[in-house]
């Protein structure tokens, strides 16, 4: 994994979670990790994720750029549970 990848993982599994969180950095993580993003977005800009076998859907965040902390806890718990662990 390369070193902006951790650095996007840290982030996300700090504690307490940061509100610094960039989507598109995720997005470049997940695509690392080997997820599947729906490129069409969904109604209230809702992102279709495949990753570990399995469809999440997450909110993209308008209009700021950063990922809410909710959205930030779901998708450590998520990450967490299939193994992923910076």
């Amino acid at each position: 994994m390369k070193r902006k990848h951790q650095k996007i993982l840290e982030l996300i599994f700090a504690r307490p979670i940061s509100a610094n969180v960039r989507w598109i950095d995720i997005e470049t993580l997940l695509f690392e990790l080997g997820a599947q993003i729906e490129e069409e977005e969904r109604e209230g800009s809702r992102m279709l994720i495949k990753l570990f076998g399995e469809w999440r859907v997450f909110q993209r965040p308008h209009p700021t750029p950063t990922t809410d902390k909710g959205a930030l806890a779901s998708l450590r718990d998520w990450l967490f549970n299939n193994g992923v662990k910076p």
